[in-house]
């Protein structure tokens, strides 16, 4: 049997989960949520990959054969930190979001949404430049986090949010929006609200595509998944019945 590990601060990385369940590219997937410490956004670096570590030692126990690092801000401050203690292949979701991009024009006008560590590390923006992307405008968003935790993704709060963050920008002129963190595609309908025109660049969707291409993991005839949290492990099976479908 071949075991995908996946671990996020909280709930958010559930939204890779699904992605990667509905691929059947595992056998099986242990899924962890560190639901005590979310979000990791803005806790220092140090901090973080402390966290991600103690997250590694705990999905080792299953013998997981590959990490998929789902939390943006761990991918930004700790993946190399992993890959030094792991013996099996670690991605992680900015790698990925970026990877995404390929084919796209390198004058599009880029919005990269994501926590305050992520934006501040400066990785998805280093990326993006290196492929020749030029027009990024990035906006820490981390609001967005405590809504999808609290299952609010739609509605009058989650559109007065939308302004708060977006208002003084020209939304019809953005062309791709990076949603760097796993939390925000559960905002899926409101950021098409807000961002007509946009294409949406979703960590889950980025992941398997790099799983497939990058690495030729190819379809397992069933895939499960078991899910695992550092509190309230109830709340996080609640959430997953309803967002894994």
């Amino acid at each position: 049997m071949n075991r995908c590990g996946i671990f996020d601060s909280g709930i958010g990385g559930l939204s890779v989960a699904k992605e990667i369940l509905k691929s059947r590219l595992f056998d099986e997937i242990i899924y962890f949520g560190d639901t005590a410490r979310v979000p990791y956004g803005n806790k220092n670096e140090s901090t973080i990959i402390r966290y991600s570590l103690e997250a590694l030692e705990f999905l080792k126990n299953f013998d997981i054969d590959f990490l998929v690092v789902a939390c943006n801000s761990a991918s930004s401050v700790a993946i190399e930190d992993l890959r030094r203690e792991a013996s099996f292949p670690v991605v992680g979701v900015i790698e990925a979001g970026v990877k995404a991009l390929d084919g796209e024009k390198k004058d599009s006008n880029i919005l990269l949404v994501g926590t305050r560590r992520t934006i501040a590390s400066n990785k998805y923006q280093t990326l993006l430049h290196e492929k020749g992307f030029k027009n990024i405008i990035s906006i820490p968003t981390p609001l967005f986090v405590p809504l999808v935790e609290e299952g609010i993704t739609e509605g009058k709060i989650v559109d007065e949010v939308f302004n708060l963050y977006f208002g003084n920008i020209n939304k019809d002129k953005i062309d791709i929006i990076i949603l760097g963190c796993t939390h925000y595609p559960f905002l899926e309908k409101s950021f098409k609200k807000h961002f007509k025109n946009a294409k949406l660049i979703h960590s889950g969707q980025a992941i398997v595509s790099m799983l497939k291409n990058d690495f030729s993991i190819t379809e397992k005839e069933n895939s499960s998944i078991k899910l695992f949290a550092s509190d309230n492990p109830e709340e996080l099976r609640k959430k997953a019945e309803i967002w894994l479908g």
